[in-house]
């Protein structure tokens, strides 16, 4: 099951489940499912209530897309999003390679970083460039977990349960900022720095946990990065068990799982990202976030 937030002609937000072939939109409130927003939904969207819902559908009318507009899927996410850096091999080899002082690691733990959002950018929406402060914008196509439920003190080999789904984003990042600063904090959160989307996949849509997904990105029309999720040096059951370890993760955390080779930073010579460009990111079973710089 596919979920969205949409923004209706009287300029309602509401969460909605997005039909098999993508073409129309059922807002939760018509399913009995009154909340406002995708995150106050989430925890109540357990298995047995979307069996429910995917039997209601047939019932209830739906709304075409193009009478609506797509928002990110989580347009403000509750906490900031949880990062993984450096958590591909071959994109750990070309993050050293530009900068060692800033990307060298042994890999013997993970990288964990966080990420504010203020507002996340949807499919169609701009990249904002910041141009009086970043001269070295780059992407960073990757796959997003989100959390179905409360994760607290989860074993190893038993967190498939506490996700909710899957949905892409793009880690866009100032890299002059990021690499001036011994964090990484202020480089990953200015605004406009954060597309997601363009749904939430639920995590029963795939067959296999972790799920081992194409993930690629281009830059207009060019493609920069081609991999898969299975190469990850720390997979998401790691990631949620290590991070549940003493600190709860909230129903509707958002977690990015990392890039593989092929950023901007990485080529020779660099390749940042200027206004007009556009970045296409995609994973397969979830689909395609495209955004512009501006």
């Amino acid at each position: 099951m596919r979920f969205v937030t949409c923004l209706t002609p009287d300029g309602v937000e509401e969460p909605a489940v997005l039909s098999a072939d993508g073409t129309a939109v059922t807002p939760l409130r018509w399913l009995g499912l009154p909340c406002d927003t995708l995150t106050e939904a989430i925890p109540q969207l357990t298995p047995a209530v979307r069996a429910g819902l995917a039997l209601a559908l047939s019932a209830i009318p739906s709304v075409p897309l193009d009478a609506v507009q797509l928002q990110s899927p989580i347009p403000c996410p509750a906490q900031d999003v949880v990062c993984l850096g450096i958590n591909y091999m071959a994109h750990s080899d070309e993050a050293e390679k530009y900068s060692a002082d800033a990307f060298s690691t042994k890999h013997q733990d993970a990288i964990y970083f966080s990420k504010r959002v203020s507002r996340a950018v949807p499919d169609g929406g701009f990249i904002e460039a910041h141009s009086d402060l970043v001269q070295k914008l780059d992407y960073e196509c990757e796959l997003a977990v989100v959390l179905g439920r409360d994760a607290k003190d989860v074993p190893a080999g038993q967190t498939k349960d506490y996700v909710f789904g899957y949905t892409i984003l793009n880690d866009v990042s100032a890299r002059d900022v990021q690499t001036a600063h011994k964090q990484w904090y202020f480089g990953k959160s200015l605004d406009g720095f954060t597309p997601i989307g363009p749904c939430i996949v639920t995590a029963d849509e795939f067959d296999t946990y972790p799920p081992r997904l194409g993930i690629r990105s281009f830059v207009n029309g060019e493609k920069r990065q081609d991999s898969n999720t299975g190469l990850q040096i720390f997979d998401i059951d790691h990631v949620i068990h290590e991070l549940s370890q003493g600190m709860t993760l909230k129903a509707g955390t958002i977690i990015a799982t990392g890039t593989p080779a092929g950023v901007g930073m990485g080529m020779d010579p660099p390749q940042f990202l200027k206004p007009g460009d556009t970045v296409r990111c995609e994973i397969d079973g979830i689909g395609a976030l495209t955004n512009t710089v501006r």
